[in-house]
């Protein structure tokens, strides 16, 4: 090929991938932008919906792109060289354009999936895309000022009417109160009692699960503070629910075990500036995640991963905790997160396979995590240094999952991988933290349970090692292989026993069917002492009832809206003492 035609056709390519992600992007903000009209609707499985779809657009968008390009290049599609060159011009025009990593990282997942590429190749990938400040700040979003001339009621009457809704306020003088005397309070507390110079907020409202979220911050003369509004769309109307100010509290809300916010708002970079200035310890790529760019969140956490890797002197060890019949677990000790394995053979008495477990982990990624799912990121054909790996693990690894794992000259391949934050077993820290603190861990278990219930979700395995405890003194679950919905789910009684012989017999003399769950036996797996229990049943003894369980299935069935706001009960019940469980943690 002439050199004239090979640049044509270079050009061509290029332009082609862009066109592909352009439509890519349209079609995320198209889906992203009926939020909107769900939630003034109060059309809920309309938004789970939407959830879902949006959520396979990438993959599908990349699948339709590579097909394309192998029709325009024919044999040249898999050579190394042109790629070189597409990605050179590609570079060139992306580069210092508004989201173009977002670009570039769609070009990558398009070579990765030609090449079928093992861990990095920077002859066909981008790949130093990590956040830039000096490009956020260049693309920042011009957020909504309203200043406060000494009537701060009629400051916060005009921000609700400016952030209307179709459906109109159940009370809006009752939500102009409780703004207005939560921003007095925190006055008092923090900023000395001065009076409040203005209010910052994003201009698009966030929506998530079946909430909708203001996000600002509050400018006092030496103070600030980051600000979020809740709105709740009720049977009888909107009205404001939760007004977070603690860092910690937002945190959670754009936390790695919450449901990815609906928000039409661009640049993304500007707005991950601006919440990262509210949440300066919170890591970048779970704010893109969050944001529902779960591919630019992926790309985020493998840079400053490897990046870490490659600089830290300690290796990979088994993650703390029992060791897991399906997954073999490890972490890197200076790395906050955990990293899961398939076995290639399940331990009694699981009785799954490898599909029917990758086909749990979909239904978290797809589902609303209620903010007690831990949010997993699943990799291919990753490739780490052999060296970096305890030999204990290695062993594991070759001998019980030598199905996903190989060595490549100095590295070990693993062909799939799921990728999790780090968290404390549950089992292990009540073992550790003092009884106060572990009361309420307890407490916060059964909410979790419930919190799932409300969500269609049942855990399966409802052993303390399954949960995990965040550093905010959450109860997370994180162990999928038994997950399954409320509905599937027969919720039975056991039976009562013939005769006496019956009771003694280790084995069931019933017939017990897969989908058959028993309430009431619940409280034998949990392996808890006798002043966790007595705990425990005082707050969750109707989660060992049948009951419970048959009503919160009718529920789903029948396609009754089971609304929680924002988990604000859950947070609610063991706030007293959610400051110190936090700090056993730290």
């Amino acid at each position: 090929m002439d050199p004239v035609s090979r640049r044509e056709l270079i050009f061509e390519a290029g332009k082609g991938v862009h066109e592909a992600f352009a439509k890519y992007n349209d079609n995320f903000g198209r889906i992203t932008r009926r939020a909107k009209d769900r939630f003034e609707s109060r059309d809920w499985r309309g938004a789970e919906q939407d959830f879902v779809e949006r959520l396979e657009l990438y993959t599908k968008s990349v699948e339709r792109t590579v097909a394309s390009l192998t029709r325009q290049l024919g044999p040249l599609v898999e050579e190394r060289e042109l790629w070189a060159e597409l990605k050179q011009s590609f570079g060139d025009r992306v580069s210092g354009i508004a989201d173009g990593s977002f670009c570039k990282t769609y070009f990558n997942s398009v070579t990765r999936r030609i090449f079928h590429t093992v861990g990095t190749d920077p002859q066909t990938e981008f790949l130093d895309m990590r956040f830039n400040v000096r490009d956020a700040q260049r693309y920042a979003i011009d957020h909504k000022s309203y200043l406060n001339w000494g009537a701060l009621p009629a400051l916060i009457r005009q921000l609700l009417k400016e952030f209307k809704f179709a459906a109109d306020y159940v009370d809006l003088a009752r939500d102009e109160t409780v703004i207005t005397e939560t921003l007095e309070a925190h006055a008092a507390s923090y900023a000395k009692g001065a009076e409040l110079l203005r209010v910052d907020f994003l201009p698009a409202i966030f929506y998530q699960s079946t909430g909708a979220y203001l996000i600002g911050k509050a400018f006092w003369p030496n103070y600030s503070a980051p600000l979020v509004v809740e709105f709740r769309h009720l049977e009888e109307g909107v009205k404001v629910g939760q007004i977070l100010m603690d860092i910690d509290e937002i945190s959670i809300l754009f936390g790695f075990t919450r449901s990815y916010f609906f928000v039409d708002i661009e640049p993304v970079e500007g707005a991950i500036y601006f919440i990262h200035s509210l949440l300066p310890h919170k890591p970048i790529d779970e704010l893109y995640t969050v944001l529902g760019r779960v591919r630019q969140g992926k790309t985020e956490r493998y840079r400053q991963f490897t990046s870490h890797l490659s600089n830290c002197q300690d290796r990979f060890v088994h993650a703390p905790g029992d060791k897991g019949l399906v997954m073999i677990v490890f972490t890197l000790p200076s790395y906050d997160l955990v990293f899961k394995v398939i076995r290639d053979r399940f331990g009694f008495p699981k009785n799954s396979n490898r599909e029917e477990v990758m086909e749990k982990y979909q239904l978290v990624f797809k589902h609303d995590r209620a903010g007690r799912l831990i949010d997993t990121q699943e990799f291919t054909h990753i490739g780490f240094p052999l060296n970096k790996f305890d030999p204990a693990v290695i062993e594991e690894l070759f001998e019980e999952a030598a199905e996903s794992t190989r060595v490549d000259a100095d590295q070990l391949v693993i062909r799939h991988l799921y990728v999790e934050r780090r968290l404390q077993p549950l089992n292990l820290f009540l073992r550790a933290c003092p009884r106060e603190i572990g009361n309420a861990a307890v407490i916060d278990y059964g909410n979790a349970i419930k919190d799932l219930a409300q969500t269609n979700v049942f855990p399966g395995d409802l052993l303390l090692k399954n949960f995990g405890v965040t550093r905010h003194g959450r109860v997370i679950f994180y162990d999928y292989d038994e997950l399954c919905l409320v509905t599937d789910c027969n919720f039975r009684e056991v039976p009562e026993a013939r005769y006496e012989e019956d009771e003694m017999r280790q084995e069931s003399w019933f017939y017990v069917h897969g989908n058959d769950i028993f309430p009431e036996e619940f409280l034998r797996f949990l392996a808890m002492d006798g002043e966790y229990r007595r705990v425990f049943l005082a707050a969750h003894a109707d989660l060992l009832t049948v009951d419970y369980w048959r009503e919160m299935k009718t529920h789903h069935l029948t396609n009754v809206s089971l609304e929680r706001i924002g988990g604000a009960r859950t947070e609610a019940e063991h706030l007293y003492l959610q400051p110190r469980l936090a700090d056993s943690i730290n």
